[in-house]
């Protein structure tokens, strides 16, 4: 799985040539970023310069960006490697990372299912998929916080069972002490001692510092470890367990996680930190800028700081600029609206052209018969939930509600379908769990097993797949790759004839 994620990611990857869609903000900034220490300005239509090669024409006078600098950061690492010259060179980090994903998503599979099988369909999905591949194909940040958030979700998997585990015993030896035999104490204990958790506070860290997103799953997980806290504890019979995980544990979970996460955003922006070009780094020493009162005290490094901060904010909710490739939310699940992140078309003659007309395109379109079924099964998802509480389902929703919901409450600003390759990971996971439950690979909370007895004619539950399981899963999976298969050309920039490019249109919102 990784190999072929792998042959889908790097073919060909430095074509084109030139710098595509928002690469013309990031891969310019993380050059500055690079020399300057903060992302600096470029001369007007310096675009083909840079992509000639001349990349030494960035100023020093600072640029008011708005996402926070690691994703730039890691893009500048590949452009100092392979050089800024070079596409490859670009797209390097983006790339990795995006093979990466497919042995993080296998691993995290394989702990949620208890399944190799399983775990192998959700790598084939995400390594399969068109937005994975055109977007670890792209300089762009999205690829790093689906990354990072992915890196954060396994963590919180991983703390569930320690958490579990250790809650137990303590519960175990208080009774003990308190030779109460039965009954548990009253809230029970704080368990300070959760690695996991701080490798999730770390993890959410980083994605919140590639963009603010991030922020959004450092919240959702940690309301959601305090439900699990309560429900472990009120499992183990702790008499107060919602005022105990919410007064007692929450605090706790709070420190292990917040201070970490706020610490790595802080050291993503050392840069700006410790040179004195960047935007805003010197607002504070303005006339009449710098806060009064009680707020007089604080240093005027961190008086501009929050400044820019406020700033960004302000920029993101109130971002409306209209944009032929924006994409209502609403519609994201269903992917009305992809983005085009590079066309060319030619007549015969030009650019190699070898027909009466050719197209180059990378559209970030998914493979549909995954997207569509992964969004089948996403609501199938909450359906299960809310009938059978399945822990699995529920913490493979708390990734869609980190990464999709809170993206409804700015329905009015401009956003993009490619937005969704935060939260693609928990979509395939979804589908992975259904599948799971059609090959009898996860336990089925709706068919419980029933005894055999020498005058029932009622069986236990088998719990090997049916033959026509087999055969629909395994023909999904192979009409699935076919699709990969005819799409590739429309996600890697390949010229084909325009007739060609007209046969994966099947909206007229994909055009």
């Amino acid at each position: 799985m990784v190999l072929l994620a792998a042959v889908l990611r790097l073919w060909n990857l430095g074509v084109p040539h030139e710098l595509v869609f928002d690469e013309t903000f990031y891969v310019k900034d993380a050059w500055t970023l690079s020399n300057n220490g903060y992302e600096s300005t470029w001369p007007v239509d310096s675009n083909p310069r840079f992509e000639a090669g001349h990349t030494d024409i960035f100023t020093t006078d600072p640029s008011f960006v708005v996402h926070p600098p690691l994703g730039k950061w890691l893009i500048a690492l590949g452009m100092n490697v392979l050089g800024p010259e070079n596409p490859w060179g670009w797209r390097l980090a983006t790339v990795v990372v995006g093979v990466f994903a497919v042995v993080l998503i296998m691993l995290v599979a394989r702990t949620l299912f208890q399944s190799r099988l399983l775990a192998l369909i959700a790598g084939f999905l995400l390594a399969i998929d068109g937005h994975a591949i055109v977007m670890s194909r792209v300089a762009l940040l999205d690829n790093f916080v689906m990354f990072f958030a992915l890196l954060g979700f396994g963590a919180i998997l991983m703390d569930r069972q320690w958490h579990a585990t250790r809650l137990a015993t303590r519960l175990s030896t208080q009774r003990a002490k308190a030779l109460t035999g039965a009954t548990a104490p009253g809230w029970g204990p704080t368990l300070w001692w959760r690695p996991w958790l701080l490798a999730a506070g770390l993890a959410f860290g980083l994605t919140s510092s590639v963009k603010w997103s991030g922020l959004y799953f450092l919240a959702a997980f940690g309301i959601y470890l305090v439900v699990v806290d309560a429900l472990a504890r009120r499992r183990n019979g702790v008499s107060f367990w919602i005022s105990a995980a919410i007064l007692k544990q929450a605090p706790a979970t709070f420190l292990l996680l917040v201070p970490v996460a706020v610490t790595t955003f802080l050291v993503s922006w050392t840069g700006w930190f410790v040179t004195r070009g960047g935007y805003y780094r010197e607002w504070a020493d303005e006339a009449g800028a710098a806060w009064t009162g009680p707020l007089a005290w604080v240093p005027h490094t961190l008086q501009s700081f929050w400044h820019y901060q406020a700033s960004a904010y302000t920029y993101h909710v109130g971002l409306a600029t209209p944009h032929p490739y924006q994409a209502n939310p609403l519609t994201w699940l269903f992917m009305i609206r992809p983005t085009s992140m590079y066309y060319r078309g030619s007549s015969q003659g030009e650019f190699g052209c070898q027909f009466q007309n050719c197209s180059e395109a990378i559209t970030s379109v998914g493979n549909p018969l995954i997207w569509w079924a992964a969004t089948a099964a996403l609501f199938y998802l909450v359906y299960r939930l809310a009938r059978y509480r399945e822990w699995r389902v529920g913490l493979i929703l708390m990734g869609m509600v980190a990464g999709y919901l809170p993206w409804l409450m700015y329905l009015n600003r401009t956003v993009f379908q490619f937005y969704t390759i935060a939260f693609e990971p928990y979509l395939l996971l979804g589908l992975t769990f259904v599948i799971g439950l059609i090959l009898k690979r996860i336990p089925d909370q709706a068919r419980p097993r029933r005894a055999r007895s020498a005058h029932s004619q009622v069986c236990e539950y088998d719990p090997q797949p049916r033959a026509g399981a087999l055969i629909a899963v395994t023909v999904g999976l192979g009409v699935a790759l076919l699709l990969t298969a005819f799409f590739f050309p429309v996600w890697t920039g390949m010229q084909t004839p325009f007739s060609f490019w007209q046969l994966h249109i099947w909206m007229p919102s994909w055009g």
